[in-house]
């Protein structure tokens, strides 16, 4: 709980038997973790084993691999019936360390943004992180390439909504498409023996549907192509309150 406000962290997990509880011990240790939730997607492990062993665990399985962004979409589902005020997303594999979790819960639960993402970029983690260089370079290229489309200034980015990788990329987008504010925080990064990667196949098609997603953001600001997941809720679009500080003009 922060200052009243209920904590969830989701966790979308796929073979994390080894690292599952280490992460889940370090997101508890924070000391304002009100509830986890762990969605399997039809992992080949004892995963959901070591999960169910872990207690304020909710526990979801997918009987099929639906892929890591619909694994995503049940973790918020869940998160939201739950009657959750602030989601965070931690990865069950330890690349991304939980201690953070109080400081992206101040940021939002203080009203000062309304999103805040780790990044491995700010800081210099990435590199040092053991993060191979060909990725390192591709995400500058890709990161480049977006913020010039889209107009924002992250650091980094990573139709219905995919089920696969570049739903993360998608979310962004739709974010700043609808004006909500996004921080980010220096996120140090440990890439082990166990933390889940993409090989070099799927991150050439994952980088093609991040420049797709930017592209269609760019050509639908410009009245030129309505994109579905933008358009979608083109009615219901509203201004979202500001921020704390935030000039409402």
């Amino acid at each position: 709980m922060f200052k009243g406000q209920k904590v969830i962290v989701v966790m979308p997990a796929y073979n994390a038997e080894k690292t599952l509880t280490k992460t889940y011990k370090e997101v508890m240790d924070q000391q304002i973790v009100d509830e986890v939730i762990v969605v399997d997607d039809a992992s080949r492990d004892d995963t959901v084993a070591i999960a169910r062993e872990l207690p304020a665990v909710t526990i979801r399985v997918h009987e099929n691999n639906k892929g890591y962004g619909a694994n995503q979409k049940t973790c918020y589902r869940l998160a939201l019936d739950a009657g959750a005020d602030i989601v965070i997303m931690v990865h069950p594999d330890y690349q991304y360390t939980p201690k953070l979790i109080p400081a992206m819960a101040a940021l939002i639960g203080n009203g000062l943004y309304h999103c805040v993402i780790g990044s491995r970029i700010l800081g210099g983690y990435a590199l040092r992180g053991g993060m191979p260089l060909w990725k390192y370079v591709a995400n500058r290229f890709l990161t480049l390439s977006e913020n010039l489309l889209v107009g924002a200034k992250l650091s980094e980015y990573q139709e219905q909504n995919s089920d696969d990788f570049v739903f993360d990329n998608q979310m962004l987008i739709q974010i700043l498409w609808y004006g909500y504010a996004i921080a980010e925080v220096t996120c140090p990064t440990d890439y082990n023996e166990e933390a889940s990667s993409i090989n070099f196949k799927r991150s050439v098609k994952y980088g093609f549907g991040c420049l797709r997603t930017a592209l269609t953001f760019r050509l639908d600001k410009l009245g030129l192509y309505r994109s579905r997941i933008l358009s979608a809720n083109r009615a219901a679009r509203v201004s979202p309150e500001p921020c704390a500080g935030e000039s409402p003009l």
